[in-house]
């Protein structure tokens, strides 16, 4: 046996450890996707429209985007969960690599959302998490660091409050991150300080 076939079985076994578990995130996903669709309730109109604006190192984003409520629902301590559904597009201002300075792209993204209000769900506050699928018109690259994939994941948690006479106002502080879960290498992830207005209709 060849070192070059050497080398290949023991690659092999991490290649099939890293794809199962992008299989199964993507199967997690799908299912809460399928879900949604055989819902009671459908998914349109939606229930609100979003704009935020960010930054991590060398890169600006603006985002615009809709959501729409989920119908599920749980009690958690003494404050309640519920679920939402957000498609977003984004654009990325990246100080990049070569001499021109700056280049850009733009990101589609589909992210299912669980948003936790204290106090049964009367409190004006609530914290979200949210873990979702990413696609980028190229790939990412700055100075510091260099994607190999166009198709990412995207998770972030969040503080918000709302405000208004029916709480048609929303602001939010977000910590985003994007990788591609080990699909493929390199894979340095980045992660983005975000801050989002959103109108409930």
């Amino acid at each position: 046996m060849s070192d070059r076939t050497f080398r290949l079985n023991l690659r092999l076994p991490q290649l099939r450890r890293k794809r199962h578990g992008a299989a199964l995130v993507l199967l997690g996903i799908g299912a809460c996707i399928s879900q949604v669709a055989r819902a009671d309730t459908p998914l349109h109109p939606p229930s609100s429209l979003f704009t935020q604006f960010g930054s991590a190192h060398g890169t600006r984003t603006l985002t615009a985007g809709l959501t729409w409520d989920l119908p599920y629902r749980w009690q958690l301590g003494p404050g309640e969960l519920r679920s939402y559904l957000e498609a977003s597009y984004a654009y990325w201002q990246i100080q990049s690599t070569d001499r021109a300075g700056l280049s850009h792209l733009s990101q589609f993204a589909l992210i299912p959302v669980l948003r936790y209000r204290p106090a049964d769900g009367a409190s004006p506050w609530f914290f979200e998490t949210g873990v979702g699928v990413t696609a980028t018109s190229s790939v990412y690259r700055t100075r510091q660091k260099s994607f190999s994939t166009s198709f990412n994941f995207s998770t972030h948690l969040a503080v918000g409050r709302s405000f208004g006479a029916q709480r048609q106002h929303e602001i939010a502080l977000r910590l985003e991150h994007f990788s591609n879960a080990g699909i493929k290498h390199p894979n340095p992830g980045e992660n983005f300080i975000q801050l989002r207005y959103a109108r409930r209709f």
